[in-house]
């Protein structure tokens, strides 16, 4: 990145590898700090125009950042009294325009980057220190202004994420480049993060609409590349090596990714192909949400055109799982949209529990309600997956796994006490919106992508007026069931009401129906050859008051027959 601190809307990206300030005094002096002047009078001048004549006395721009400049430097140094200067008179006005800076600063989403190799900034050993000292200066910076115009110390401290929200260092990797995606060499990729969480992102978006679509030319040809303005965060999303390549204005969106899928090492991407590519924000004046399979080289390549309403993480994650599932179709395995859990039960056996449905159907609710009833029953619980995995047939037996280490939740259908139980290590979007989601660490990469025996599947049925759970005898019944994929839409998706979706995965199954469908008789054929329970469970979700109690009467159900 070119700039020392680049703005976009609510977004900060501040580059330590260019200047690295280690004194307040070098701090109000930087360019960045200029920069950040600038965007706050000038937002400040519409939010707030009476303030913003008195506090610039209809001066010049250049002339208010200088001024504001020294009597900053001034007030670190000198108590109020010993200072002259017109603003001073009226210090409570004073006040709050600097906790109205201090705000306008809070408010954006911060990230620092440091690039390894770069000998004028700072380097990758101390990443972590030179970020915990930058939080530390700005609050420093902050509180002895506001003290001092303020004319008292405080008796309250709230130690808030003053300077950054995350923190990220690049690196280059020499990955194995085919000829035609050679416009990505250049590119960085995220090395490592630092997660100052619980972190709260708010965007403009919070649902996803459309859908990812095949187009018939790769999009690398259609990739819009302008200089130092692409990082590529490299992910294991189960075990196929991803290059998620971002646009900077989506950093939010592959921060939070860190909460979701493995990071993967540089060891694994040098000299390595990547299974799947995706281009996310490409500035292409489209509206783009498309996949392609670059057949000769074999990677599967996903295209999201740079859009305000992408900003929601469900395109994030979403593209990432229908290049996964697509690629595993091609290897024979069956993709699952649902849950996995692994309950280890007190009589010393395991059930794996494997729950289909599309979005707001009630997998994860049910997983919840399910380990709040049996409590007294299970000695712990494993989770494999929370949204997406994956069926083979591994040596005559039936086995899943996983793709992600962490879980996009949505926050509405939960337990209260459930949503923020681990709230310390957690992403949120848009907490106080509807279809509030959190991203949460759940797994162990490597509990995720193990092979793991299959002892129960069962099909969400949010929108049925039943309780309870039903077992399927007749194998044609449970796979028009699953087929069919029915749901009630509860307004997660553009979808409302009751509605189908070629089994319950619109995330390549759906575009793929033809090559899917032969995967799913094999294993449904296999499941009731080897008498796994296939049914469906009643989550009552969709129905008024979410069937009064109804995921509970469920969840009992499903307790009992586990214990059989």
């Amino acid at each position: 990145m070119k700039e020392l601190l680049y703005l976009n809307k609510n977004m900060a990206l501040i580059n330590f590898s260019k200047s690295y300030c280690t004194t307040t005094e070098e701090l109000i002096s930087s360019e960045s700090f200029d920069t950040f002047l600038t965007a706050f009078l000038k937002d400040y001048e519409l939010s707030s125009p009476r303030m913003y004549r008195w506090f610039t006395r209809e001066l010049p721009l250049d002339a208010v950042k200088a001024d504001t400049k020294r009597l900053m430097k001034v007030l670190m140094v000198l108590d109020l009294n010993e200072v002259q200067h017109p603003l001073i008179r009226e210090n409570e006005k004073l006040l709050q325009v600097v906790e109205d800076a201090y705000r306008f600063w809070r408010n954006m989403q911060r990230y620092s980057l440091i690039q390894t190799g770069n000998r004028e900034g700072l380097e990758y050993s101390n990443f972590i220190e030179a970020d915990n000292n930058y939080n530390q200066m700005v609050l420093n910076m902050y509180r002895t202004i506001q003290q001092k115009v303020q004319g008292s110390k405080n008796r309250v401290y709230r130690q808030l994420q003053a300077g950054t929200n995350a923190s990220f260092v690049l690196s280059k990797y020499n990955w194995n480049i085919p000829a035609e995606y050679e416009t990505l060499r250049s590119i960085p990729f995220i090395n490592t993060i630092l997660l100052r969480t619980p972190l709260i992102i708010h965007t403009k978006s919070n649902k996803r609409t459309g859908m990812f679509s095949e187009c018939l030319t790769n999009p690398i040809f259609e990739f819009v590349k302008k200089e130092e303005e692409w990082f590529c965060f490299p992910c294991k999303v189960g075990k196929l090596l991803t290059f998620f390549y971002f646009h900077r204005d989506y950093t939010p969106s592959a921060v939070a990714l860190s909460n979701l899928f493995e990071l993967a090492e540089e060891s694994e991407c040098t000299n390595h192909k990547p299974d799947c590519i995706v281009l996310f924000g490409n500035p292409d004046g489209k509206k783009d949400t498309t996949f392609y399979h670059d057949v000769h080289h074999d990677i599967w390549v996903g295209k999201v055109s740079y859009d305000d309403v992408i900003h929601y993480f469900g395109y994030t994650k979403k593209m990432c799982l229908t290049l996964h599932n697509l690629c595993m179709m091609e290897k024979g395995w069956l993709p699952l949209h649902g849950a996995m859990i692994n309950l280890h039960l007190k009589d010393g056996s395991t059930k794996g529990l494997v729950f289909i449905g599309d979005s707001g159907a009630g997998k994860s609710e049910t997983i919840e309600a399910l380990t709040a009833v049996a409590k007294d029953e299970i000695v712990s619980s494993e989770v494999v997956f929370d949204d997406m995995g994956s069926m083979h047939l591994e040596n005559g037996k039936l086995k899943a796994q996983g793709t992600e280490i962490g879980a996009f939740v949505r926050l509405d259908d939960l337990d209260k006490g459930t949503a923020y139980r681990d709230i310390d290590r957690s992403v949120f979007f848009n907490p106080e919106n509807m279809n509030a989601r959190i991203v949460i660490p759940a797994a162990p990469h490597s509990v995720v992508v193990a092979s793991h025996d299959i002892d129960m599947v069962i099909y969400a049925n949010n929108y049925d007026d039943k309780r309870g759970l039903h077992r399927f005898m007749n194998k044609e019944e449970a796979k028009s069931a699953f087929l069919e994929g029915k749901r009630f839409a509860l307004g997660t998706t553009q979808e409302k009401g009751l509605s189908t979706t070629f089994f319950a995965n619109p995330f390549g199954p759906m575009q793929k129906q033809a090559q899917c469908l032969p995967i799913f008789n094999q294993m449904f054929d296999a499941l009731f050859e080897k008498n796994v329970f296939v049914g469906e469970i009643y989550t009552c979700l969709g129905l008024p008051n979410k069937g009064n109690d109804g995921l509970k009467i469920a969840a009992y159900q499903l307790l009992d027959e586990i214990k059989k």
